[in-house]
């Protein structure tokens, strides 16, 4: 399917373990850009929302973050394409879904792929770190104020988690009341990632009218992608979920995607960085054989 792809970064690390986060978006979107291109997809820069130097009071300045980037989904979308947010901490999904979901008349479904389950709230959070409280917030669980917008805009009937397997007890507990599915490692090393990504998009695509992707580089196995905020041992391969979300670039309900947790600094020889382009690059263009004839047909209408 040929759309328009908007590039929207959310360069803030103010909410994780590694506030290097931030410089995520300035490294990866020219490199994403450059390989939607290769495979005949059409993308844009859009905003880059940065947060100022010396921020203090981190949940007022996420906050305002996030609500530049609900703004700024919002347009894109409004505007004919689809926005693919690059974080950044996890933080800015609270900006991204809210974005999408001011654009929809019907529910949205959210697929989560994410070692971790950031389904905490203020009053349970161990760290107090903004990136583990996101989901909860988009899943109306308020104990506080967070964002600063409207909380609740996906209904836990919509939502799957996918390749957990870091959390603590809270979490775990307020998934398991609201009927959330989480697909934890264990169950992805017995199904196969394939079986269980397929089973997420049927939970985010059923009765909603359209569907969003966040994907932490973190629920990748460390031995492929180590340069991230809050890497966790085990995970998923780089080729096996690449190959997996080969399946969602077709489907004209994908409202929107975002990536995050890739610490620049961390990452010397540029390996974490191919991961999360060529997770981007399966989900934007789709199967590689595909996205390879595509590319050869462009090159003869335009030698």
């Amino acid at each position: 399917m040929q759309r328009q792809v908007e590039l929207i970064g959310a360069a803030w690390g103010l909410g994780g373990a590694d506030p290097g986060c931030a410089e995520a978006p300035a490294v990866l979107i020219p490199q994403i850009a450059a390989r939607l291109a290769e495979c005949g997809v059409a993308a844009l820069a859009g905003a880059m929302i940065e947060s100022s130097a010396g921020e203090r009071r981190k949940s007022l300045a996420v906050g305002r973050l996030c609500g530049q980037l609900a703004a700024a989904v919002a347009q894109a979308r409004r505007e004919g394409r689809l926005p693919c947010v690059i974080g950044g901490d996890h933080s800015c999904a609270g900006g991204t879904w809210s974005g999408v979901a001011r654009t929809l008349e019907g529910r949205l479904g959210l697929v989560w792929i994410d070692a971790h389950m950031d389904s905490h709230t203020p009053a349970t959070s161990h760290t107090g770190r903004l990136h583990g409280m996101p989901l909860a917030w988009l899943l109306g669980e308020l104990d506080d104020p967070l964002y600063g917008l409207a909380a609740g805009v996906v209904d836990p009937g919509h939502v799957c988690l996918v390749g957990v397997r870091s959390y603590e007890p809270e979490e775990d507990e307020r998934l398991r009341r609201l009927g959330v599915r989480v697909v934890f490692m264990e169950e992805i090393r017995r199904r196969g990632i394939d079986a269980v990504l397929a089973e997420a998009l049927d939970i985010a695509t059923a009765g909603t009218s359209a569907f969003g992707v966040s994907i932490d580089l973190d629920v990748v196995t460390p031995e492929d992608a180590p340069d991230v905020g809050t890497p966790v041992a085990g995970g998923v391969t780089s080729e096996e979920l690449a190959r997996a979300l080969e399946a969602i670039a077709a489907r004209p309900s994908l409202a929107a995607i975002e990536l995050v947790e890739y610490s620049p600094r961390l990452d010397r020889d540029g390996r974490t960085a191919r991961v999360a382009v060529d997770l981007l690059a399966a989900a934007l263009c789709g199967a590689r054989e595909d996205a390879q004839v595509l590319a050869e047909a462009l090159e003869r209408k335009n030698p």
